[in-house]
């Protein structure tokens, strides 16, 4: 029987931001926008809809005077996307 996914990590760039910061754990605004290929617009509220479930932190601050917004995986988003990957491999088979 397949497990149910997490319906929050089925859209692709959720699921593209949060595979990214498993690697590099931390990551600014650009940096996100040039891996995942998103407009502005969207990842921003892609990235707002991760941080409420509490997958990641946002960090606004300012770096040689210009804004800068960093996000990192929280250990909630850690576990959660740990999970997903293991009930999607029960898709499958053994």
């Amino acid at each position: 029987m397949f497990k149910e996914l997490d319906p929050l990590l089925l859209s692709q760039l959720r699921l593209a931001i949060m595979s990214y910061l498993m690697v590099v754990r931390e990551a600014d605004f650009n940096a996100l926008r040039e891996q995942t290929g998103a407009t502005a617009g969207n990842l921003s509220a892609q990235i707002s809809k991760l941080q409420e479930a509490g997958y990641i932190e946002v960090e606004k601050t300012y770096r040689n005077n210009y804004p800068l917004t960093l996000c990192r995986l929280t250990e909630h988003g850690v576990q959660a996307f740990e999970a997903f990957y293991k009930d999607l491999k029960t898709y499958f088979g053994q």
